[in-house]
């Protein structure tokens, strides 16, 4: 019967071995195992993002999107970015109402490696339930190890959550942001919260970013002070007074701060010629033409 410290000593030892040949087998299946990344759209920051970028609105049915050549190229970013390792898919992430697809949804998701997602579109035009789906894609392949890396195109802060919920499972997540003609269009706690983050600029974007035909649009033409947007909406206001006679704008009074659609969409087509500037889907910029035309028209009365 074999007892004592030797014994004990050499039963260790074996053991050590034993474990070290089991590491070293793991590592050496991990090794061979490649590296998979995969792409998380949100396609409404894209959109907006993009469109404000290339054509000077965030408003979709301003511009045409060639989203299978964007994707393409996407796809070719990400390759040249984690060189060694290969592609699960894209995972496409937009709104629709009653989540039924969109012609343009449709042919997105016939592409190859591309898995189109879809959360509820209110009455808003509001996508409702794409962070949660982002949240939850990203925590189940993680967790199985399905990837290694995502790379997340968006800028919400609940997406937090998402993030945080990926790196917990030991995958990386990469913020790939759109350029902001001023500003940012990311928030900050998530750009503090990613493991890398990059920039995509305008002509990434120019090939497939188009807009429709209308107001035309140079890109590099600076955005508008509030102020000057502004003062264009006092001018309107001073000019419809002068032309149009103080009775037919007297009327608006009691509507105040709310224009009728009409008077509204002529209101945001005047101020688009005079700036040369697109101010769809421009919201801050839109209140404050509104704020300047109110402004002179009470100050009359």
């Amino acid at each position: 019967m074999r007892e004592g410290p030797a014994y004990d000593a050499v039963d260790l030892g074996a053991r050590i071995d034993r474990t070290n040949e089991l590491l070293q087998r793991m590592l050496a299946e991990v090794a061979k195992t490649p590296s998979t990344h995969a792409i998380f759209v949100d396609a409404g920051y894209l959109y907006a993002a993009a469109g404000r970028l290339a054509t000077g609105t965030e408003d979709r049915r301003a511009f045409d999107l060639d989203a299978e050549g964007l994707i393409d190229t996407l796809i070719d970013k990400a390759r040249t970015v984690f060189a060694d390792s290969r592609l699960l898919r894209v995972y496409w992430y937009d709104g629709a109402r009653r989540r039924i697809h969109t012609a343009e949804q449709q042919s997105i998701a016939e592409l190859p490696d591309v898995k189109v997602r879809l959360g509820n579109l209110n009455a808003n035009n509001q996508q409702k339930g794409v962070d949660s789906l982002i949240r939850s894609d990203l925590e189940s392949l993680a967790r199985h190890r399905a990837i290694s890396d995502a790379v997340l195109i968006g800028g919400d802060e609940d997406l937090v959550s998402a993030v945080e919920a990926a790196q917990g499972y030991g995958a990386r997540v990469h913020l790939w942001g759109i350029e902001a003609p001023e500003g940012g269009n990311q928030a900050d706690p998530l750009l503090w919260e990613v493991d890398s983050r990059r920039t995509l600029e305008l002509d990434f974007f120019k090939p497939y970013v188009t807009r429709r035909a209308g107001l035309p649009y140079d890109p590099a033409r600076p955005r508008p002070a509030r102020e000057d947007v502004r003062f264009v909406g006092a001018r309107i206001a001073a000019e419809w007074l002068a032309s149009r006679g103080r009775e037919p704008l007297a009327e608006l009074l009691p509507g105040h701060p709310y224009l009728p659609g009409s008077v509204d969409q002529d209101l945001l087509v005047e101020a688009e010629r005079l700036l040369e500037y697109s101010l769809r889907g421009q919201a801050d910029l839109r209140r404050a033409l509104r704020d300047g035309f109110w402004e002179h028209l009470r100050a009359q009365y």
